[in-house]
Formats: structure tokens, C-alpha cells, sequence
């Protein structure tokens, strides 16, 4: 007997499980329909390359909102509000078209990366010193980029 033959014959022999099993069901169905398409959606195939555009643009973009509220930290490295963001749009940019992802689908990345930094930043035994790890390549990269 195959499995669908065996929860077939004890599905109907139990007529509240046949119940619960429909209410399991619709409950599924409706969380699928609920996530968005784009989430749905395999997660794109990242190189090495794409992993650091992903992180360096998260990490500009923490970084210029502290320059712009003042905190003290982020004075240490350069102004980012200008070369940061064009960074960060031609990052984008270069995602969308290497990976054929969507804006939506670039989006939610640069968010899970910019939580992922600021998760490990808070994590951190020395906040400074982690924040400086992630910045110094990034800085490197903004520097070859020409920008």
C-alpha cells in the first residue's frame, strides 16, 4: 500500500482528523498567498562579488545616517552621503542586471544585510572594532570604484 492509500484509508475512518487536516491545509494555503511573490521566490545565486556589493551599500548606508545624526563614530571615516548613495544605486543597479532580480528582490537583500550588520555590530565584544572591519574593504572598494 502506498502513502497516499494509507492516509487516504485513515483519513476517512477519522472523521475529525479528515476535519483537521482541512483546516491544516487552508491555514497553509492562506500564509503561502499572504507572502509576497518576490519572497516566494528562490534566493538569487550571490557570488562572492554580489555578497560584498550587498554589504558594502549596507554598510554606507548605516554609516551615512550616523554622519547625518551626528554620532560621534562616524566621523572617523568620510563623508559617505554623496559617494555612499551612488554606491549603493550602481550596486543596485549591477545586482538587478547580473542576477535579473527585481528592485523588490534587491531591496529585501540590502535589508537582511543591513539587519545582519547591525545584529553582528550589537553582538560585537567591540562595536568600533567590528564596524572598522567591515568598512575598511568597503572603503577600498568605493575608492576603485572611482566614485
Amino acid at each position: 500500500m502506498r502513502f497516499a492509500e494509507i492516509r487516504e484509508s485513515y483519513v476517512q475512518a477519522n472523521p475529525r482528523k479528515r476535519r483537521a487536516m482541512i483546516r491544516i491545509l487552508v491555514a497553509l494555503s492562506a500564509a503561502v498567498l499572504a507572502v509576497p511573490a518576490a519572497a516566494q521566490q528562490p534566493p538569487p545565486n550571490y557570488t562572492l562579488e554580489h555578497r560584498m556589493l550587498l554589504r558594502c551599500s549596507a554598510a554606507f548606508a548605516i554609516v551615512a545616517a550616523e554622519q547625518q545624526r551626528g554620532v560621534a563614530s562616524a566621523a572617523a571615516y568620510p563623508p559617505l552621503a554623496g559617494r555612499g548613495r551612488e554606491y549603493f544605486v550602481r550596486a543596485s543597479v549591477r545586482l538587478m542586471d547580473e542576477l535579473k532580480l527585481t528592485r523588490e528582490q534587491v531591496e529585501a537583500g540590502l535589508r537582511a544585510e543591513v539587519e545582519g550588520l547591525q545584529r553582528a555590530s550589537i553582538e560585537a565584544a567591540d562595536p568600533a572594532a567590528y564596524v572598522d572591519s567591515v568598512m575598511r574593504p568597503c572603503l577600498s572598494a568605493l575608492e576603485a570604484s572611482g566614485l
